[in-house]
């Protein structure tokens, strides 16, 4: 069936020995990355056999681009900020409350 002697039944102990040391869980995963890196992989050897006078500092994948953010008036931050901070000091007691009648408890 294959060169070299491969034949089928070598293959189905591959596939179950992988499934068995990496989990068919994390599979999917490990397959994702994989293809990500093979797609990044081709797409720098085609730049380096193709146009080699462009620059490709220039062009950034497309992944890696960020819409920039519109700037939020610093009032409004600085009122978020401290909405925020009084939050988290609210709920610091609401915890510090709830965690002494426990230790009364004990």
């Amino acid at each position: 069936m294959f060169a070299n002697g491969l034949q089928g039944w070598h293959l189905i102990i591959l596939v179950l020995l992988v499934v068995l040391l990496f989990g068919a869980k994390r599979l999917p995963d490990a397959a994702r990355s994989i293809g990500k890196s093979m797609k990044i992989f081709k797409a720098e050897t085609k730049d380096l056999a193709g146009d080699k006078s462009a620059s490709h500092e220039d062009a950034e994948p497309a992944e890696t681009k960020q819409i920039p953010a519109t700037p939020a008036p610093a009032a409004a931050t600085d009122q978020q900020v401290a909405d925020l901070q009084r939050q988290l000091d609210e709920l610091k007691k609401q915890q510090a409350a709830a965690d002494q009648p426990q230790k009364n408890a004990s």
